[in-house]
């Protein structure tokens, strides 16, 4: 991983004043439907992860695949650049709704930790209804700002990632 990303930083997102600003922002402009957004999402700007403020305690396994997870961003951040990648992700073509690059980005990031997951746990794991509901949860609730709302098409991105197991 260092030898990858050099610069990397992990950083905890509670003690960042860029993220509790974000935070802040979040919860004003998604009317108060993201209220986790400090201690409940990792979170990468470029080569630096900001993580929960309980990092140290997240069990060894759920940190490995939470850096599978966000170096996935971390390389779209070095190919897309800070600002194409801040441009894409936040607005287009919609903040919310119908955040087709968010989605298109955290598909790529989510694809790699249902591996990684299925490498740790094996493939019955992300196949249970539950861990597969979460996934999706995330691109069609509110956590990420209903960045797609279409939930077929999210089952059947899901299942493809299934069958290439």
């Amino acid at each position: 991983m260092r030898a990858e990303f050099p610069r990397l930083r992990i950083i905890k997102k509670p003690e960042s004043r860029f993220q509790r600003m974000i935070d802040r922002l979040l919860k004003i402009v998604s009317v108060g439907l993201i209220k986790d957004y400090l201690d409940g999402y990792h979170t990468t700007v470029g080569q630096r992860i900001y993580v929960t403020g309980d990092w140290e305690q997240i069990s060894r396994n759920r940190r490995y695949l939470t850096l599978r997870h966000e170096l996935v961003h971390v390389r779209q951040f070095r190919r897309f650049t800070l600002p194409l990648m801040a441009l894409l992700y936040v607005l287009l073509p919609l903040p919310a709704g119908l955040a087709w690059f968010r989605a298109h980005f955290e598909k790529q990031a989510y694809a790699e930790e249902i591996r990684a997951t299925a490498e740790l746990y094996g493939k019955q794991h992300v196949s249970e209804p539950a861990f597969r509901e979460n996934v999706i949860g995330q691109f069609t609730g509110p956590a990420y700002g209903f960045m797609w709302p279409f939930r077929r098409a999210m089952e059947r991105w899901y299942d493809r990632i299934l069958a290439g197991l």
